[in-house]
């Protein structure tokens, strides 16, 4: 990553590398955000990012052009995110529950709205049955993102990772594809269900909030993007940010705490709604007396 996913549902996946999905619509001269951590012999830039982006869509700026070409190495949430092998069999293992149907896990009124959203989307009857309630959030929050055309190798990393590998660099990953889906997978199950259907609560609301959320990013808006990625999710569903964001940013935090004592210059590129808010990751670095700087 990676907020409601159209509040819960797609805003949380926007902070998930592997599932996540934006608008294309970016101002013509796109500036996202910038930060960086640094001491007497290392520097960190922290890049806030999308993973899903429509073909075409501009991101990259001057100032992150020249980070990017100081640094050694490159550092994304997870390699192999797009790896549709190494996904499929822990798909199977913590997205399946072939015991007990999915709609029987919902209440009752809101199986009339699971069913209308898969049929909107043109699944096939019973395609969602033998998901778990995270899966099946984070499949209607990005299919109709895929439908309209939006591409995983548009990706920010996905663009990034391919060009550390030709010019030699080094890549790193802060968490592994298995730590990523067991973040929603080892949700308490009542949070797992808040999760489906605070995505059903808002599935309809179209591409129109997608563009203002990627504008805010392109622009380096953080007070729309802290609105957009964190505030409603931090209120109303507090243990699900707590454990898809909170939980994540202070690991990272600490990771990048360590590597801070080592030397040489790292881009850290990840979710741009975990660099946004009151738990983002600069605020767990200053809590470990660590200042992140704007660029």
């Amino acid at each position: 990553m990676l907020t409601k996913l159209l509040r819960a549902g797609r805003r949380l996946a926007l902070a998930s590398a592997a599932l996540a999905t934006v608008a294309a619509a970016t101002p013509a001269a796109a500036e996202p955000a910038l930060w960086a951590i640094r001491d007497h012999d290392s520097t960190i830039y922290l890049y806030g990012t999308v993973h899903v982006l429509k073909p075409g869509t501009e991101w990259r700026s001057a100032k992150m052009a020249r980070a990017l070409a100081d640094s050694r190495e490159l550092v994304i949430e997870v390699v192999g995110a797009d790896d549709v092998a190494a996904a499929q069999p822990l798909i199977a293992r913590f997205g399946v529950d072939a015991a007990r149907p999915l709609s029987s896990k919902l209440p009752a009124a809101d199986r009339p709205r699971l069913a209308a959203a898969a049929k909107a989307m043109g699944l096939p009857d019973g395609a969602l049955e033998p998901m778990r309630p995270w899966l099946a959030a984070l499949t209607l929050a990005v299919t109709p993102m895929i439908q309209a055309g939006y591409d995983p190798k548009s990706g920010v990393e996905t663009i990034l990772q391919a060009e550390a590998k030709a010019a030699g660099k080094p890549v790193g990953a802060l968490e592994t594809l298995e730590q990523q889906l067991r973040f929603f997978a080892d949700m308490a199950p009542d949070v797992e269900v808040d999760l489906l259907r605070a995505t059903l609560d808002d599935v309809a609301e179209g591409p129109a909030q997608l563009d203002r959320m990627v504008a805010a990013w392109a622009a380096g808006d953080m007070a729309a993007l802290e609105k957009e990625f964190v505030e409603e999710t931090r209120r109303d569903y507090p243990e699900m940010y707590k454990v898809v964001v909170v939980a994540r940013n202070k690991d990272w935090a600490n990771q990048l705490a360590e590597k801070l004592k080592g030397s040489g210059v790292s881009f850290v590129a990840v979710g741009a709604g975990h660099l946004v808010g009151p738990d983002s990751v600069q605020a767990q670095l200053a809590k470990r007396g660590i200042q992140a700087t704007r660029e």
